[in-house]
């Protein structure tokens, strides 16, 4: 089994070390490193590619949107999933525009943690349904740019993403095949110039919110 290797960023210890344990106890799933601290976690990213890194929001004199900015900058391209007691929505909305895949509340149980980090890895996007109107009212109409026209079938997969969907959800509640989700991903891509999720949320929202 292919394990998903996870880097920890969360300055509270004790969350920290058990939140550690119990991602370790699951078979696909390991933790590669902890870090308290933003600093610590770029000089682990120089050595380490974890699939996935679990960010916490507030890091003492740090914030994640500053670890984000500067990760991506540096060439990480994997998952960066920010797991935390709360964010306002601005600060969310920057979070997802700097290009994390999602954001998840520490009072979800451990379970839908672990469920959503498999998410995340497999290149899906989590966005708890508070953040989506927040995203949509940062976006002026007046300003969109002539986009590609969507088909029926592209807005309806848009609109399960937005719901937090993974592929084979999607094709279960459309009765398709999960290969044929995967090719009007593909499509969709193309179309919108995006390679990942969560560029493909973010363009949706700026483009096509009228029709969402």
């Amino acid at each position: 089994m292919s394990r998903i290797t996870l880097l920890l960023v969360d300055d509270h210890a004790l969350f920290r070390e058990g939140l550690a344990r119990v991602l370790d106890a699951q078979p696909d799933l390991e933790v590669i490193a902890k870090t308290d601290s933003a600093r610590a976690a770029l000089e682990a990213l120089e050595s380490l590619n974890p699939c996935v890194i679990l960010l916490d929001v507030d890091l003492g004199p740090e914030r994640a949107l500053d670890f984000v900015r500067l990760a991506r900058q540096n060439g990480y391209a994997g998952g960066v999933l920010v797991v935390t007691a709360g964010v306002g929505d601005q600060e969310a909305i920057q979070l997802v525009q700097a290009g994390v895949a999602g954001i998840f509340h520490k009072h979800n149980s451990p379970e839908s943690l672990c469920d959503v980090i498999r998410q995340v890895a497999g290149g899906e996007v989590y966005l708890e349904q508070r953040y989506l109107k927040p995203l949509f009212q940062t976006v002026d109409p007046a300003h969109a740019s002539a986009q590609p026209r969507l088909t029926e079938r592209e807005i309806t997969l848009l609109r399960l993403i937005f719901q937090g969907m993974a592929n084979k959800e999607i094709a279960e509640t459309l009765s398709l095949s999960e290969s044929a989700v995967k090719a009007t991903l593909r499509v969709l891509f193309d179309k919108l110039g995006v390679r990942t999720r969560s560029q493909l949320v973010r363009v949706a929202i700026e483009q096509y919110r009228d029709q969402l």
